[in-house]
């Protein structure tokens, strides 16, 4: 029971305030933009009918602009095709909450086969259903309205993004390589991919956006973990080291009789100025 109740802690952003407020503020700049010209072009109506599908957009294309379901395809493409399935139920079931339903699913299904998941594109279908005198009625010209939004808030967030340091769209990631043991020890793409299956969820985040994640994660750990090691750990202690007066053939008996492959070169204050090793 406390498990469950504490799933309702909300988890900390890790973001700052000022991320909150150019978030916030682009969002403001979107959705006022793709309104007042939907409004422009094809009144008020059809844009206040609109409005929640783009709010909702906003808040991904400026607050998680890096997320896999705010991308330019995802928003597009979600945008035409649960149009085009809201038009699709209409004409068999005509504007009840059948259809509406019906679109979702269809909305849902074909987007996530396009790889265009966007949650908005759900709305979109829902209200076209749902304002029979407005945007049904439109019938296909329903499209215009629709991806003017679309296109609107999207151009908002290419400029408004990119000008306040936040590159967007979300260029694919070239994953971390790590060289020696931890390549060895670390994982794979295939082991990812295994994950990502078993898993069998959707994750708001591109494949190579959480390799690369979890790649980062494994160096800092390599990092932080060889940091911690204290030299005394790690090194051998030796009686036995060679000076400036003796020979190679000393050097190779001193070796063969310790059964070592490293002997320190010390100089007349016995401070370390070499080593003598059999291997590179």
């Amino acid at each position: 029971m406390k498990t469950l109740l504490r799933s309702f802690i909300p988890h900390s952003l890790n973001t700052h305030p000022a991320e909150w407020s150019r978030a916030a503020i682009g969002a403001c700049l979107g959705i006022f933009i793709s309104a007042l010209v939907c409004q422009q072009v094809f009144g008020v109506d059809v844009a206040l009918h609109l409005l929640g599908p783009v709010g909702a957009s906003a808040v991904l294309l400026f607050a998680v602009s890096t997320g896999a379901l705010a991308q330019p395809w995802s928003v597009l493409g979600s945008y035409l095709i649960s149009a085009l399935a809201a038009l699709a139920c209409i004409h068999l079931f005509g504007n009840t909450i059948t259809a509406a339903s019906i679109a979702v699913c269809l909305a849902i299904l074909l987007t996530c086969v396009c790889r265009c998941l966007h949650p908005p594109g759900a709305a979109i279908a829902i209200c076209i259903v749902t304002s029979k005198h407005e945007l049904s009625a439109m019938g296909m010209h329903v499209l215009a309205p629709v991806m003017l939004n679309a296109g609107c808030l999207l151009l908002t967030a290419l400029v408004y993004n990119n000008l306040t340091r936040v590159r967007y769209p979300k260029a694919q990631a070239k994953a971390a390589t790590i060289a020696g043991p931890q390549a060895v020890e670390g994982f794979i793409a295939a082991d990812l991919d295994k994950a990502l299956d078993e898993i069998g969820a959707f994750v708001d985040v591109s494949r190579d956006d959480l390799q690369a994640i979890l790649h980062k994660t494994e160096a800092n750990a390599l990092r932080r973990n060889r940091d911690d090691i204290d030299t005394a750990q790690v090194i051998s202690r030796s009686e036995h080291s060679l000076s400036l007066d003796h020979s190679m053939a000393d050097a190779m008996k001193l070796l063969a009789a310790q059964g070592s492959k490293h002997l320190p070169v010390l100089d007349a204050d016995r401070k370390v100025i070499g080593i003598i090793s059999l291997v590179n």
